[in-house]
Formats: structure tokens, sequence, C-alpha cells
């Protein structure tokens, strides 16, 4: 018996960190779109794909 990985098979966006869940990751706004998840001339962003949000280490020291 093992721990299972329930993020293995999970999508990650080009802008992702890691998979959603990864303890030390949180949603953070995207960058590139500023969390409106287009582009200026209102494409959708490739960074989020279009969510606005993507998945960010956080904390450390």
């Amino acid at each position: 018996m093992g721990i299972q990985n329930n993020n293995e098979h999970q999508h990650l966006s080009p802008g992702d960190a890691a998979p959603e869940g990864t303890p030390g990751t949180g949603e953070d706004l995207c960058r590139a779109c500023r969390g409106t998840g287009r582009l200026p001339l209102g494409d959708p962003c490739p960074t989020c794909e279009g969510t606005g949000i993507v998945i960010e280490g956080i904390g450390g020291g």
C-alpha cells in the first residue's frame, strides 16, 4: 500500500508551477493578463489558458 498522487494526471497551464493542491502552492493572478484571462487585443491568455489564475509556490524563506 503506497501513497497515491491524485495530481498525477492533472492538466497544467503553461504558467502553472505545479498541479493544484500541491503542498506549498496556491492560486495567484496571472501576471501576463493581470487576472482577466484575456490579452489586450481580446485573445485568450496563453499563460493561464484564459482562466486568469496560475498555481505558484508560496511562502519559503
